[in-house]
């Protein structure tokens, strides 16, 4: 009998550990498989995560102190009891949960899973040497905790095996770049912006050459190395590859990789000062793009950007500058007008003045438009050609995106917030008709200066918003702060929790002369 109850009762564990487990690697995928990085948001989110874990953990102790006063068969059905109330509650709650972005069950995650679900195999047949009320107790702990450090160990089982599956994968990438000699290779890298740029010099480049991109935000090793597997050609003519970093060393590896002879420099900033540790880091990191170019490259770079243009490269490639407000760079915009329809400008080369026309908003991308003209000529693309391929771009998804639902304007900027952009996000609100609206979460993954940076931010706002919705509460409170310093009445500034929250606020106040500004996304792992 004690042997059933014994084989029900595990049981009934595994299903209550299916969620803290899908959790655990949901949250390891989303700190990129880092180990630093998920230990250091275990350390920034134990104490929300303690909160969340307080029912569980009551059932837990309830059940503990009712096992001190009965016969081992009896807790064994006790716990098997707080088991499948466990299970039932969070499987429940898991059916119902959305997530931004979920878990993607990729051929790693698949790994990981058949690896954790060994070590959980293992480390329960191990308790069950030593069967009692103790063994009840601890594994109905580590159901619900457990998972979460197991992370480390997954980790550590996994990790030389993904390296060697990774670096078979590269070599064969750089097998096959080493085949295609006549490839022109344009890398480009920034503290943001490198995404936008990326669009919108594929858009222009390939009205003249079969060109092949990166695809949405593929900008490390392993994102590269799957667009060349699986998508260049022999007919393609341009490769316009994003280039991606968040600690040092990270440009190195991929200009080693890619070999680039045109290197774009979007801009420079405080962009995941947390891993990079110092603004100096995170310059030099991106300045290595410039650095590393072959002596008869090309280096395109945005002196509107102090950072970039205080920086001297180490080498002697020719640098092209582009800018707004910098009258000393090569390519320059000039008469810039924003309305609901797009943008207009000047293009300023020397003694040449060209109009342009596109859909794209905002300083940015009027910025990123520059480089791409920059690529354009230096491959020989004509003005005509150019400047027709400005003008029927289409915006970059999520990037100052203007898009119409259920009948309301939307600016959709919703793509990873940085300093600089939402701060011109705000100017291009403020130029809109009707009543403003912003929705956001604020940024993140600014290190020490996150608070300050948020806060600066919701300063900005006093002009530029006529409503303010702010999502989550723990992570607005430097803007909420910001805001109210400007002196904007607060009674139009909403905190929520939710986007759910914030969107249903939108439906019921918002009419179809007014426009709504989204702000940055949450990704869950700063969700919680």
């Amino acid at each position: 009998m004690r042997t059933i109850l014994m084989g029900v009762y595990l049981a009934v564990l595994l299903a209550a550990m299916l969620v803290p487990c899908k959790h655990a690697l949901h949250m390891f995928q989303q700190n990129r498989y880092e180990v630093k990085r998920y230990a250091a948001w275990i350390r920034d989110n134990w104490k929300s995560g303690m909160r969340r874990a307080l029912y569980p953990f009551l059932i837990i102790f309830a059940a503990g102190v009712l096992a001190f006063l009965l016969k081992f068969e009896q807790v064994l059905v006790l716990c098997t009891i707080t088991a499948g109330i466990l299970a039932f509650r969070l499987l429940k709650k898991e059916y119902h949960a959305e997530y931004i972005k979920p878990l993607v069950y990729t051929g790693r995650v698949k790994r990981q899973i058949a690896v954790m679900a060994v070590l959980i195999i293992l480390i329960l047949a191990l308790a069950t040497l030593h069967p009692g009320r103790i063994f009840c107790m601890l594994t109905l702990a580590f159901c619900y905790f457990g998972p979460w450090l197991l992370i480390f160990l997954v980790a550590a089982v996994t990790s030389p095996i993904e390296r060697g599956v990774q670096r078979w994968y590269i070599n064969d990438a750089k097998r096959m770049l080493k085949e295609h000699s006549d490839l022109i290779k344009i890398g480009i890298t920034g503290s943001y912006g490198k995404t936008s740029t990326k669009n919108v010099i594929q858009s222009v480049v390939s009205e003249q050459f079969n060109s092949l991109m990166t695809p949405a935000s593929y900008n490390t090793p392993m994102g590269i190395t799957r667009t060349i597997r699986e998508h260049l050609k022999p007919i393609h003519r341009v490769f316009v590859c994003e280039m991606g970093a968040d600690k040092v060393g990270d440009i190195m590896e991929l200009m080693e990789f890619v070999k680039p002879s045109i290197g774009v420099v979007t801009s420079i900033g405080p962009q995941h000062l947390s891993t990079f540790g110092s603004q100096e880091n995170i310059t030099r990191e991106k300045m290595q793009m410039i650095e590393m170019l072959p002596e008869d490259g090309l280096g395109i770079l945005n002196i509107d950007n102090p950072l970039i243009r205080d920086y001297k490269p180490k080498n002697k490639v020719r640098i092209v500058t582009y800018g707004i407000e910098n009258t000393e760079a090569d390519y320059r915009a000039e008469d810039i007008v924003f309305d609901a329809r797009g943008s207009r400008f000047t293009l300023v080369h020397g003694d040449e003045r060209i109009p342009f026309e596109t859909k794209l908003l905002g300083d940015l991308n009027i910025l990123n438009i520059l480089s791409a003209i920059i690529c354009s000529r230096e491959l020989g693309i004509d003005w005509p050609v150019i400047r027709k391929a400005v003008r029927e771009m289409h915006q970059v998804e999520h990037r100052l995106e203007l898009k119409k639902i259920r009948g309301l304007t939307f600016i959709d900027d919703a793509f990873n917030a940085n300093p600089s952009g939402a701060g011109m996000a705000l100017r291009v609100l403020a130029k809109m008709p009707g009543r403003r609206f912003i929705v956001t979460p604020g940024m993140i993954e600014l290190g020490e200066q996150q608070d300050e940076i948020n806060r600066a931010f919701g300063r900005q706002m006093l002009g530029c918003a006529d409503e303010v919705v702010l999502v989550g509460r723990r992570q607005v409170k430097p803007i909420a702060e910001g805001v109210e310093e400007s002196g904007f009445d607060m009674s139009h500034c909403l905190i929520v929790d939710t986007v759910k929250e914030a969107f249903d606020y939108i439906w019921k106040n918002a009419g179809p002369q007014d426009t709504i500004l989204l702000e940055n996304d949450l990704p869950d792992a700063f969700n919680h």
